[in-house]
């Protein structure tokens, strides 16, 4: 699938991306002259530690990992980002993720603006500017609640959350009404900081009791309530 064909003529890096809703028509033109889409295949790097780069980003299509490595060669997956996403490094706002990496998880359309670009046409704007900080912030945020969730509650219990969390930005299934999440078990491993092989039992247990149904790369959620008893326990 070609999602820069798809987009055709009209493709803007700012539209329907909430946090710009107060741009004018004339800034957001400006912005798209200077930050053309740039499409990743799945696996591909937009940013690593090795080659940070001071940016604000914007996915438009596909989904992007974001993720640290630790000492010991382990990855820890902060978040999954869907379209509309803004993500990157903006030391202009006291946002620094050097230590972070993102990839594409499947082929994605992103655009990339400028440390110039957003001093010019974002930090004037005092209402821009706190929402890029507040949803940059949030990042560092999760990265918090992922290290205390790994050093103190079970992995039951993170897995059954970080579903829940997923699920609200799922789609539901045309007929059920149930939410989809497009999920590899290497992926939501990454996300609860386990091992493959730990999620793929505690998945396993999850679909015998009727929480979840499993599909390649796909996990349907049939019991929200029974998660969410789930996550609050503390063994």
């Amino acid at each position: 699938m070609d999602l820069l064909a798809e987009s055709g003529e009209h493709f803007s890096c700012l539209s329907f991306v909430d946090i710009f809703s107060d741009l004018t028509e004339q800034d957001i033109a400006a912005i798209d002259r200077t930050s053309p889409p740039r499409l990743f295949s799945s696996g591909e790097l937009v940013f690593s530690q090795s080659e940070p780069v001071t940016a604000l980003f914007i996915l438009k299509g596909g989904r992007i990992r974001i993720f640290r490595v630790a000492e010991d060669g382990k990855t820890l997956t902060i978040a999954i980002l869907e379209p509309g996403a803004v993500f990157g490094e903006m030391l202009l706002i006291g946002q620094q993720m050097y230590d972070n990496y993102a990839e594409a998880i499947e082929t994605s359309v992103v655009c990339q603006l400028s440390a110039a670009d957003v001093e010019e046409h974002f930090l004037s704007n005092p209402r821009i500017a706190v929402k890029i900080s507040r949803l940059l912030g949030e990042q560092v945020a999760r990265l918090e609640e992922r290290l205390t969730d790994m050093a103190l509650r079970p992995l039951t219990a993170r897995t059954a959350a970080t579903l829940l969390t997923l699920e609200k930005a799922a789609p539901r299934t045309r007929f059920t009404q149930a939410r989809v999440v497009k999920l590899t078990h290497e992926q939501l491993a990454g996300l609860l900081g386990a091992t493959r092989e730990a999620t793929s039992k505690t998945m396993a247990d999850f679909a015998a009791r009727g929480l979840i149904r499993q599909g390649r790369g796909r996990i349907t959620i049939d019991d929200v309530d029974g998660l969410r008893r789930i996550s609050r326990s503390t063994f």
